[in-house]
């Protein structure tokens, strides 16, 4: 049988069709694809940043804690600013605090250390319309371009805000009222505490703070006082978790103890607290 011009040049054609109808079927790739793929890729990006944060902050919480390291931290019982009985298991377990240790006649450093707490708490917990301490001021006008505050984690309504102690090095001084009328310069919701010279020794001791306050002093003597500035982030469970120094501003010291607080959340450990 002889094959005629138009029966090679018919199967060329079907060949062709059936080729053409092939690559339409899957196609180059589209734009939705390539889209899917990219945006797979930047979030991938970003978890494995958030994870490599959470590991690192997890490596210090329980660096803190590790052994052969000193404790940091423990149980007392101290005076606060109303004149009531204040324990650290009652008054701190169940939530994170930011503990201080300073003094009332200080000239400079735990003044600007108080107004960095007072934004740090207004950061973590923005104070509603119809509240306007008066750091939220300071702090607005203080605010670290680099550091916005909107990729700050902000605890839910459920989350126990974040408690601030401040303990004073100078007991023979900082009496309850005096901490009460020190204190309301800064923010509301700061606990101060004060006691005998020997319990604050103690709680010194227990958080391994550096104090030079003479014992038994008199009324009228005049003295120096230095201590250890930081501020010590505790957990629910009244473990160290870090330390924050003077060099971390307001926005930095938010984002590590927001970031502490959302680690803590995730895991699905409840808060204790009963308020």
């Amino acid at each position: 049988m002889a094959i005629t011009q138009n029966m090679v040049t018919g199967e060329s054609k079907e060949r062709y069709t059936y080729t053409a109808k092939a690559r339409s079927r899957m196609g180059p790739v589209s734009f939705a694809s390539v889209v899917i793929f990219l945006g797979s890729g930047v979030g991938m990006i970003f978890y494995f940043r958030y994870e490599k944060a959470r590991v690192e902050r997890k490596r210090i919480a329980e660096a803190s804690k590790g052994m052969g390291r000193p404790k940091v931290g423990g149980i007392f019982e101290l005076i606060d600013q109303d004149g009531k009985p204040f324990s650290s298991e009652d008054g701190m377990k169940g939530r994170f605090s930011l503990v201080y240790f300073g003094f009332t006649h200080c000239p400079d450093i735990c003044p600007e250390e108080l107004d960095k707490m007072s934004q740090t708490l207004d950061i973590l917990n923005p104070p509603k319309a119809d509240q306007s301490p008066q750091s939220s001021t300071t702090s607005s006008s203080t605010a670290d371009a680099s550091t916005p505050t909107s990729s700050i984690w902000h605890p839910s309504p459920s989350t126990p805000a974040l408690l601030p102690v401040f303990i004073t090095c100078d007991p023979a001084r900082d009496t309850p009222g005096v901490l009460k009328t020190y204190l309301a310069e800064f923010h509301p919701t700061i606990v101060g505490l004060t006691g005998t010279w020997e319990q604050i020794k103690a709680v010194c001791k227990l958080y391994r703070v550096y104090f030079s306050t003479p014992e038994g002093v008199k009324p009228g003597m005049d003295y120096l006082v230095d201590h250890s500035i930081y501020f010590y982030l505790m957990d629910p469970e009244g473990d160290f978790v870090e330390a924050i120094g003077r060099q971390h501003s307001p926005e930095q010291a938010a984002r590590i103890i927001g970031a502490h607080m959302r680690d803590w959340e995730r895991t699905g450990r409840t808060s204790l607290d009963p308020r």
